[in-house]
């Protein structure tokens, strides 16, 4: 054991000298050093750890040596500030602070802790109870020892909602799917109940506006900007208006049909006709056509509304700026290879019970309560074919293809009859609006630090700060700087948007059978296909990591 007179303080009191002989003290180890600086004067200083290991083999080379009859001195132990450390998140949306308790020196103290957050730039979203209980911590840690804890936290924007129209009013496809009820509670599929009308004054749709949202900030303070809900006009359309006292309702103005337009409603006069047949002609009609028997053979019905068909259309053609439904069947023929006698197309939905060698083209959904056979459907939102309890609903044959997923009870048949199924294709144009997106953010990113370069090429202030008209230059320059800065947030938020929506693309639009898919279905999502050989159950089919995936637990 060493002489505990062999450590002192240097002459500031500040580090501790070690003096030892090697001929007399060694051969030493790191040990015997360190108990010298646990006397008490010593005990709440840093020991020097590398200083002592090259100390104790210094004096260990020389203790059988000549050399080793001369005094040595080492330094072995020091005071030591406590220190303040701050750590803050990649996405600057957090800040994590450390606080180290002294050596023998001065713990961090309040006016510390705020000149290292000043000088990290750390100023937004602090909580003071925080600071506070590190302090109240470090005061009963032994030397050298640190606690931490997360200190700040920025705010998220929060988005705006995009406005939304809400109907007030059934349309006619909906009776298509609530026959009416016997007196027996058995329901009657060709009764479909009293035809929908409103009259003057009936709220038809209601607006609710879109919201700006509120924009967020990082520990930095620097903005994180919102995105703004989308607005969406409501159009008051034929026989319709809005509310003085309330541009958020549109009411009807005439008595009629009510008709769904892509941005509102209209009310529509009502061509009522039995048959459509060669004694009565071709029908082209302002307003909405109801058709209480069949479309014939040949025959062109053409509607600014919506087309009602009670009864069959068969090898006819049908086209409507609204909704076309049909009661009981469209049936068609196969003419050549790939063209069939019936062609609907709606820039509403298309709703029918039973489908067959037809054309189908929707803007909006396409609805078939128990079959669509040998079909090209095409849709811009979302295929359906099943009742409302998902008993019935067969796709066979044909082609199917639609935006936004493809839904049925069972797909194809026990024979193998080929049916192709297309869905979710546009994935590749939303990359291209993300990318453009992209390419805007970053030309703002350009354009802002060009205005920076711009102020930094400013001359001295007490140059200018009395001239009028270079005053008012550099205040248009700090205004200029302040929108780039506001129109590259929102567009970096608006492409990160984007980007969710293309990496959540086929997670969200894919193909859903309620109970069998059959074989040779061929099944295409984006650029993935794949042609069954087999039967599967009820699934959700989607498109994982380019290649089809049949999922059984998620339905």
């Amino acid at each position: 054991m060493l002489d505990w007179s062999m450590a002192v303080f240097n002459e500031t009191q500040t580090q501790v000298e070690f003096r030892v002989t090697p001929n007399i003290h060694g051969p030493i180890s790191e040990d015997d050093v360190k108990q010298l600086l646990t006397q008490a004067e010593f005990a709440m200083l840093k020991p020097l750890t590398h200083n002592i290991h090259n100390c104790v083999a210094e004096v260990n080379a020389l203790s059988t040596h000549d050399n080793g009859k001369h005094e040595l001195f080492f330094i072995i132990g020091e005071r030591a500030d406590g220190s303040v450390t701050i750590e803050i998140s990649e996405d600057k949306m957090s800040a994590s602070m450390t606080l180290e308790s002294a050596w023998g020196g001065k713990d961090p103290s309040l006016p510390m802790i705020l000149n290292t957050l000043k000088s990290h730039k750390v100023k937004m979203g602090l909580s003071k109870p925080k600071i506070q209980s590190l302090i109240q911590q470090l005061a009963i840690l032994p030397p050298g020892e640190s606690c931490s804890s997360q200190i700040a936290i920025g705010k998220l924007a929060v988005n705006g909602i995009n406005a939304t129209l809400t109907r007030q009013v059934p349309l006619a496809r909906e009776r298509l799917l609530q026959p009416q009820e016997r007196e027996d509670g058995s329901v009657d599929m060709r009764n479909l109940g009293a035809m929908i009308m409103v009259k003057p004054g009936d709220v038809l749709m209601i607006k609710t506006p879109a919201t700006t949202g509120t924009p967020g900030y990082n520990v930095h303070g620097e903005p994180i900007m919102q995105i703004e809900g989308k607005d969406l006009q409501m159009k008051p359309g034929n026989g319709t208006e809005l509310l003085n006292s309330d541009t958020n309702q549109l009411v009807a103005t005439v008595s009629g049909q009510p008709v769904e337009t892509p941005k509102g409603m209209q009310v529509d006069d009502v061509l009522q006709i039995k048959d459509v047949d060669v004694k009565y002609g071709h029908v082209d009609f302002e307003g909405s056509v109801l058709i209480t028997g069949d479309v014939h053979e040949g025959m062109k019905v053409k509607s600014t509304g919506d087309i009602t068909v009670m009864g069959f259309v068969d090898s006819a053609s049908l086209e409507a700026q609204g909704d076309v439904i049909v009661s009981k069947g469209v049936i068609g023929r196969q003419i050549k290879e790939h063209e069939l006698s019936t062609h609907i197309t709606a820039r509403g939905q298309i709703c029918a019970q039973f489908v067959q060698y037809s054309n189908l083209t929707a803007k909006s959904d396409i609805l078939v309560t128990k079959q669509l056979l040998h079909s090209h459907s095409v849709s811009d939102n979302v295929i359906t074919v099943s009742d409302p309890n998902a008993r019935r609903g067969d796709l066979v044959g044909g082609r199917a293809t639609a935006k936004k997923g493809i839904k049925a009870v069972a797909f194809g048949a026990t024979a193998g009859t080929k049916t192709e199924l297309y869905c979710a294709m546009d994935q590749t144009e939303l990359k291209a609006e993300a990318k453009a997106s992209d390419d805007q953010a970053k030309q703002l990113v350009v354009a802002g630090l060009d205005i920076e370069s711009r102020l930094r090429k400013l001359p001295p202030k007490t140059e200018w700060q009395t001239d009028a008209g270079m005053i008012e230059q550099v205040k248009m320059m700090l205004d200029e700087k302040k929108e780039i800065a506001n129109r590259r947030a929102k567009a970096e938020a608006e492409c990160k948007q984007l980007q969710q929506e293309v990496d959540g693309y086929y997670s969200k639009y894919f193909v859903q059978a309620e109970k069998h898919i059959f074989a040779n279905v061929e099944i295409h999502i984006g650029p993935a296909q794949n042609r069954t050989q087999r039967e599967h159950g009820p699934c959700h089919v989607k498109n994982l990591h380019n290649e089809i995936s049949f999922d059984y637990g998620s339905h």
